[in-house]
């Protein structure tokens, strides 16, 4: 791949940078770029011990879109569990449904409460369109149930993000998938009754307002 000059110097910034603030403003440019050339720089951020680099890292991923996911994809190490949660992090804002069973997987397992919120909310995002309506047909069943589970999350931060999620995925076939619109509806209704977090509860009613 050729980098541009430009992106390169913004590349070698990151690379040089001598303090947390530094690494930061670095980082920001880099991202601000948009530039396919820095994608394996900003994932290489994402293993530093520092949260804001951090998150301007996973926002320049997220801004890539899905050029941006077969690196985090090839990337995860499951050894370095700082830069894994990251870069699901990232995957989740992306959307693209090579993530799928990443974000499944860590949606219902992870033992990191944001990661477990990060990924219940991106199967919401799911860009279906990216699939064959059959393979969508099956993987949108498989988004449901999982998101079912995790709105029996013992946190309320992750049910919270899981209401949202299922909003998102009832959003995206609202007139086509009327056996899983029952289920959602059906899941919100209990939770709205059940759930001991007001903040949920707030959450859940306007989930159904808005359905």
């Amino acid at each position: 791949m050729i980098v541009a000059d430009s992106t390169q110097k913004l590349i070698e910034a990151v690379e040089k940078a001598d303090s947390a603030e530094g690494l930061l403003d670095a980082v920001e440019a880099l991202s601000a770029a948009r530039d396919e050339a820095a994608i394996p720089t900003l994932i290489e951020v994402l293993r530093f011990n520092n949260p804001g680099a951090a998150v301007a890292a996973v926002e320049g991923l997220i801004d890539l879109q899905e050029v941006a996911v077969p690196h985090l994809l090839q990337q995860i190490d499951d050894y370095n569990y700082g830069a894994r949660a990251w870069a699901i992090r990232a995957l989740a804002g992306i959307g693209d449904p090579a993530a799928l069973d990443i974000l499944l997987k860590a949606a219902s397992t992870d033992f990191s409460l944001s990661v477990r919120r990060a990924a219940a909310r991106g199967l919401g995002n799911i860009r279906w369109l990216l699939l064959d309506s059959q393979k969508a047909f099956l993987a949108q069943s498989e988004v449901l149930d999982t998101l079912l589970l995790v709105c029996q999350d013992g946190e309320w931060v992750v049910r919270y993000a899981a209401v949202v999620g299922l909003e998102s995925l009832a959003n995206t076939f609202a007139d086509s998938r009327f056996d899983l619109m029952d289920k959602i509806l059906q899941q919100c209704q209990e939770m709205l009754q059940g759930d001991p977090e007001l903040v949920v509860r707030a959450r859940i009613k306007m989930a159904l307002e808005q359905l």
